[in-house]
């Protein structure tokens, strides 16, 4: 009798989405008043299921709508997404969803994802041009040298930039960029792909569930709860210093115990095929010419000027795509190669994470359904009620745990923050508690649930080093664990403070 494998990535996603499907004829559909502030009219746009109503952009209208947030708020541009009405959520008509709409969701969630989808792909073909010119190879031996005793920095300095990234600004879709191009670097350091995985994902991870200066998470979710982002700025922080202390420990006893014996780790049985497929056979390594410099130099400003970009010029998919594929043509220029090996070997590179572009689309496939279903608000409506009478200890770890349970619902953190906000911020003044710990219990309860969020990036990053679910959850399921009795204890701690 054969052994029963773990299912891919795209095949979990699919029974996810047949079950989210099955889903929507069972929770009642249902629906919150919505608020949007239009810059052009200076005015504000008022949707129900009866009526679109038009509204003055005054302090008045925000208090007589119960939304306790500054009119500044919404005319600055901090808010610039529609946010959900207090005490408007209506059950509405089932919008159950039928087999037809289950088989097109991936297709509605590949042109929903189509920005992040072609992001991914042009950084495949960067990838394989890089490659094909040896300086790639050339680069991953000159550090794998440098660092010969001390690989541990590696884990050290990679964990900590990739989380400062997500604490500052929401570094998360983009870490998609790094997978390909760091994992080699930790396997020529004598570690698995799963070290390289971590460092990179629980960084991001970290950074975005303590986010301090975050625009997409902190800054929108405080504007949205009527409070400034400084207020539980310094608690936050301390979270952060805390939790990357903890999740760095936690990588380096894994990576050290693979490192004295390859035997441990968690995915020896594909050492060969991963080692295969991110290193080079070749023992001979081309030594550094001025062209693989340069080539290499051109490789590198692609990421610095991305990061530059998303923090300080408001860039997004559109501007980070382009700047790869600028990239590419630039080190394709310089390494003199001729058109057609060019885009035969562009071409082959995208091709090689198409496979990632459609997990993304298909994860999107899954909320779409939940959207059209109209049973998201449905499931805030009924997480909001259940906090009432709690006593505020209780009650800032439950909504930490509510938080989590609706990440899966609403994966966006952005779109989290303008939905949920203007509900739960209130519950805080109802249990004596300071606002700032609803933002705390958002970000926190994210953040833990996004270590395995099937709709969230992990399968598309695991699929890019060939890596199940099933090993990460082995892998990632102790510190998951210490993190959670971790954060509720904090969260528990901080509303007496």
């Amino acid at each position: 009798m054969k052994t029963l494998k773990f299912p891919s990535a795209q095949t979990i996603l699919l029974i996810i989405a047949g079950l989210v499907t099955l889903l929507t004829w069972f929770v009642p559909a249902g629906k919150y008043d919505t608020l949007a502030y239009n810059s052009d009219s200076k005015t504000f746009t008022k949707v129900s299921q009866d009526n679109i109503e038009t509204l003055p952009a005054t302090q008045e209208t925000l208090e007589l709508l119960a939304i306790k947030i500054p009119l500044e708020k919404f005319t600055s541009g901090d808010i610039y997404k529609a946010i959900n009405i207090p005490n408007t959520y209506k059950q509405l008509e089932s919008q159950p969803q039928n087999f037809a709409d289950f088989i097109k969701s991936p297709i509605k969630g590949i042109i929903e994802a189509a920005d992040i989808i072609f992001l991914v792909l042009i950084i495949g073909g960067l990838i394989g041009i890089i490659n094909s010119t040896g300086a790639f190879d050339a680069g991953i031996s000159w550090l794998a040298s440098a660092l010969k005793g001390r690989e541990y920095i590696l884990i050290i300095l990679v964990t900590s930039l990739v989380a400062l990234g997500g604490t500052t600004f929401g570094f998360a879709e983009e870490t998609i960029a790094f997978f390909p191009i760091l994992v080699p670097v930790f396997l020529a350091a004598k570690y698995d792909a799963l070290v390289g995985v971590a460092c990179i994902f629980i960084g991001s991870s970290i950074g975005t569930m303590c986010s301090t200066i975050n625009p997409f998470s902190t800054i929108i979710a405080s504007d949205s709860a009527g409070i400034n982002w400084t207020t539980g700025l310094a608690g936050r922080t301390i979270m952060l210093i805390m939790s990357l202390i903890i999740c760095v420990i936690y990588i380096m006893r894994y990576a050290k115990r693979v490192k004295n014996d390859p035997t441990k780790s968690i995915i020896y049985n594909q050492k060969d095929q991963i080692e295969a497929l991110f290193l080079s056979k070749e023992t001979t390594v081309t030594n550094f010419t001025t062209r693989l410099r340069l080539a290499l130099l051109v490789f590198a400003a692609c990421f610095i000027i991305m990061i530059i970009g998303v923090s300080m010029l408001d860039w997004w998919f559109v501007e980070m795509t382009a700047t790869f594929l600028v990239g590419s043509i630039l080190i394709g220029v310089i390494a003199n190669i001729d058109e057609t090996t060019f885009i035969d070997t562009f071409v082959k590179g995208a091709g090689d994470l198409l496979g990632v572009a459609l997990i993304i689309g298909i994860a999107r496939g899954v909320t779409v359904i939940m959207t059209d279903g109209l049973i998201s608000d449905t499931m805030l409506y009924y997480a909001s009620d259940l906090t009432t009478g709690m006593h505020k200890g209780i009650f800032a770890s439950a909504m930490t745990v509510i938080y989590g349970g609706l990440s899966f619902f609403i994966p966006s953190s952005s779109g989290m923050a303008v939905l949920t906000m203007p509900i739960m911020a209130p519950l805080a003044d109802t249990v004596g508690i300071g606002r700032e710990i609803i933002v705390n219990a958002y970000q926190y309860g994210m953040g833990l649930f996004y270590f395995i969020n099937p709709t969230g990036l992990i399968l598309a990053s695991l699929a890019i080093v060939k890596v199940g679910f099933n090993k990460w959850l082995k892998f990632i399921m102790p510190l998951m664990i210490i993190m959670t009795l971790f954060t509720l204890i904090v969260m528990t701690i901080s509303v007496y403070i």
